[in-house]
Formats: structure tokens, sequence, C-alpha cells
């Protein structure tokens, strides 16, 4: 079994406006399908959401106390590392502002967990100041668990890999833990403005 699916292909549409990062294509209509390992299928009734790590106040919600919390429509493009693009994709979710705004904390870095074991890694400041969100909303309806359901981090000034699917909660760190990815050579960060997309960009 293939540790990627490949659910993508090359199709160009001509899109040359300074909204796609170099080295990358418009998928147009098409939302490909990536992903490490199967697809979980969480309940919502059986998920929720922590904070934890180096904080003052550890914070975890259910699924309904979850969708209470002050809630954001985002539209946005995303761009993954295999070099499509989509714009334009339409999102409703908790900013990570909002679920970081209780639990004090003095740390510069966070590392995302999910279910299935995947992780990805961030810089503090790149996830907040407006620039991410958890989602559980795409296009209007319930996000789907081939796209990370019943909800993923969004993250998109970065690379997609970076926006982890099927997310459970953040750990707040004081240094830097590589996730899954990047413990297999993608780069730390992973700008596409800037085409990092392995160790050494």
């Amino acid at each position: 079994m293939s540790l990627v699916s490949r659910g993508f292909g090359r199709r160009r549409s001509g899109t040359t406006d300074d909204r796609l990062p170099p080295g990358q294509y418009d998928t147009g209509s098409r939302f490909p399908v990536l992903s490490a390992g199967p697809t979980p299928h969480t309940p919502p009734a059986r998920w929720d959401f922590s904070v934890r790590g180096e904080v003052e106040t550890p914070r975890t919600w259910t699924w309904e106390e979850f969708r209470a919390l002050p809630r954001e429509a985002i539209s946005v493009d995303i761009h993954c590392v295999t070099k499509w693009s989509k714009f334009d994709t339409r999102w409703e979710g908790v900013a990570v502002d909002t679920l970081l705004a209780d639990v004090g904390t003095r740390t510069t870095h966070v590392l995302a967990f999910c279910d299935g074991g995947y992780t990805t890694n961030h810089r503090l400041d790149d996830v907040t100041g407006g620039r991410a969100w958890v989602v559980d909303t795409y296009d209007g309806e319930p996000l789907a668990p081939e796209h990370g359901g019943p909800a993923r981090l969004l993250v998109p000034h970065l690379y997609f890999w970076k926006s982890a699917k099927w997310v459970r909660g953040l750990m707040l760190t004081r240094t830097n833990e590589p996730g899954f990815w990047e413990t297999f050579g993608y780069h730390d960060r992973g700008d596409p403005w800037l085409e990092q997309r392995y160790s050494g960009d």
C-alpha cells in the first residue's frame, strides 16, 4: 500500500495572476485528496479538541462546546506541496486565537495532533493573529472525512500539509518539534511563495 494516496493530476487552467505561487498550477473546480494512511471516521459524539502542553490552563471542548464558540467564515486560496492550488475555497470554523485566548502561554511553537497519529509543527505566530482556524464546514456543508472532517486545521498561507486533517488538539511547546512529514524531509515551515517544499529549500 502506498503511504500517500494520490488523488490528483495535472490540469492547467491558464491562471497567471499574482494569486498563484511559483511552481503551482490551478486545479480549477477539483479538490484533490491526499492522505498519509487510511481515513479516520470519528463521529462528532466521540470528538473533542484540546489545548495542552506548556499552558497555564489546559482546555478541552466537546463537539457541542466547540460548535458553540464564536465562529468565522473564511474564503481563502490553498496551495498543496504537490503543486496544485485551489482558489476561493470557503470554510467556517473557530479561530485558533479564540481557542488560545484563555489558556495562558509564553511558548513559541505548537504541534497539531490528529486522529490517525498525524502531527505537524508550527511557529506560534503562524497560527495566531488571524492566520489559522479549526474548521468544520467546507463550501457550506459539514467537512467530509476525506478532507479532514469532522474538523481540520486551516493555515492557508502555508502549504496545505500544514493544515492538518482530523485535528484533535494543539500542544504548545517552547521548542520546535518536527511533525510527521517534517521528519521525512519536508520543510519545517512550508511557505508556498518561497517554495519551501523540502528541507534546505
